[in-house]
């Protein structure tokens, strides 16, 4: 999944952790993420937690999509920052899932947190075989 996944590579996101309903991945601020208040754009905050968000929702090889999210931005975040999106399945029941993400920055403080709701796809797997 990872691999077909060109948004999460190009803003340079790598995968630390993944298990079942869980999933850590982390990103480093670059300058070309600033928003012109020189803090980073909370769009790519946002698409950091729904990266982990999808990989940990994808964790049993169900393809599964988000359905929506919620997303609250507490804290800025800098040039050089590592920022890393914490997933973690509350619930998953049926073909639906709530997951809980934060995101947290090298000093361990909450930059966002966001809670996303999941749509599995019936009969179809992430990975072939």
């Amino acid at each position: 999944m990872f691999a077909n996944d060109a948004a999460s590579r190009a803003l340079g996101m790598t995968i630390a952790a993944i298990g079942p309903g869980t999933a850590r991945v982390t990103m480093t601020v670059r300058a070309d993420m600033l928003n012109g208040f020189a803090i980073c754009h909370g769009g790519l905050i946002t698409t950091l937690a729904d990266s982990a968000f999808a990989f940990a929702c994808n964790s049993y090889n169900q393809l599964t999509v988000a359905a929506g999210i919620a997303v609250d931005l507490l804290a800025p975040s800098h040039a050089g920052d590592e920022l890393v999106a914490d997933a973690r399945e509350v619930v998953r029941r049926g073909r639906n899932g709530i997951y809980d993400i934060t995101v947290t920055n090298q000093r361990g403080e909450v930059v966002a947190t966001v809670r996303g709701r999941s749509h599995t796809i019936k009969d179809k797997t992430v990975l072939e075989g």
